[in-house]
């Protein structure tokens, strides 16, 4: 794995991502999408990666099982209601779109698992049109770890359309915020090509129709199926939060996605894989020895309050102690490895850099490509 600084970028490269769609490839005057780099992997790594990524899923899918069967939902801060429903969702197996796992890797050790983002997350876009673009264009004798288009054609076009009963496939995102819109109004290009019928609909536009009890878009519309970029521990504090209980809605991200989309599975993987090379230790409360620890809440997005620090003297309540392992350093950049999960299978990746250890909303995507 390395980090290869180019000599040349493409001409006219802003002109070339928005003609793809991808229009915050700057934010707030400084650059997101950044290609004057890309990072060079072997076909042996990607192998690797892909790897570790179904066999973490795999024994994710067991933690949702344990969760459940051991009433962990206290434990893991999920109202009780909610649970339940989340267990039924899992019970009827209910289908899922995507995931993404955050490594740290440096190419030569095993990679480790950050977190797992299950339930929204974004950069999607990025890591399966963009750099695809951006590789044609650079290195069109390279490869790239990246079947993300072609395997949501085919969840899409299988599963989740067979999941709606055929019926309109919505996507929710909230308002004013451009990069959730795009991953939104991607994947319901990707749908439409799939041959669903499609509607977008903002968060705060979702009506709730007493009388007949089911949600409705704007035009009074029954909604059944809908794809929102909208964390379910925000949903279920919603006004309409407790409708959702009555079931009439499906959803995607699916209900059981409340138990991995939740920090607390990385200190309960540590317990059920003691020492297993893919995990760092993590734990409930802050350890008592000389180890650096991340305080990590249960739900957080984009780096929101992560805390590291050498001593914890309390632990506090709805966070998780993650042993702290600082991101590898190229040139003064540090990598998070995206690695993600379309359809339960292990799909590409994108990569995430900054200057400093803790990714966050700002940090920059830097392309990759392997021989």
């Amino acid at each position: 794995m390395r980090r290869i600084k180019l000599d040349r970028i493409r001409e006219r490269w802003q002109e070339k991502v928005e003609d793809i769609g991808f229009y915050y490839h700057e934010i707030d005057g400084s650059p997101y999408w950044d290609e004057s780099a890309y990072y060079q992997f072997t076909s042996d790594q990607i192998d690797h990666l892909e790897e570790v990524t179904d066999d973490l899923y795999a024994k994710c899918k067991r933690l949702v099982d344990y969760a459940f069967q051991n009433d962990l939902g206290d434990r893991m801060g999920i109202p009780r209601d909610f649970f339940e429903y989340a267990r039924e969702s899992w019970r009827n197996r209910e289908p899922t779109i995507y995931g993404r796992f955050d490594f740290w890797w440096d190419g030569v050790s095993d990679p480790k698992l950050l977190e797992f983002n299950a339930d929204t997350p974004t950069a999607l876009f990025e890591a399966s049109v963009v750099q695809y673009y951006w590789l044609q264009d650079m290195f069109p004798g390279k490869d790239q770890f990246n079947s993300i288009h072609e395997k949501l054609l085919d969840v899409l076009g299988g599963k989740i359309r067979r999941y709606c009963s055929y019926e309109t496939f919505y996507t929710s995102s909230v308002r004013d915020n451009l990069e959730d819109l795009t991953t939104t109004e991607y994947l319901r290009d990707v749908a439409t090509q799939a041959g669903l019928k499609t509607e977008h609909i903002y968060v705060d536009d979702i009506g709730y129709d007493n009388d007949n009890r089911y949600f409705v878009d704007l035009a009074e519309n029954r909604m059944r199926c809908m794809f929102k970029l909208y964390p379910w521990e925000w949903m279920i504090r919603e006004e309409f939060g407790s409708h959702l209980l009555e079931k009439s809605l499906a959803f995607l991200e699916p209900a059981w996605k409340m138990v991995l989309s939740n920090k607390a599975i990385l200190p309960l993987l540590w317990e059920m894989y003691p020492g297993h090379r893919n995990l760092l230790p993590s734990y409930f409360e802050p350890r008592a020895d000389a180890v650096t620890y991340v305080e990590k809440p249960f739900f957080s997005r984009e780096g929101e309050n992560i805390v590291v620090r050498p001593h914890f003297s309390n632990a506090r309540p709805g966070s998780i102690y993650q042993e702290y392992r600082q991101l590898p350093e190229y040139s003064g950049n540090y990598p998070v490895i995206g690695s993600w999960v379309i359809d339960e299978m292990a799909a590409g990746i994108g990569i995430r850099e900054d200057t400093g250890p803790i990714t966050n909303n700002m940090s920059r995507f830097v392309p990759h490509a392997f021989e």
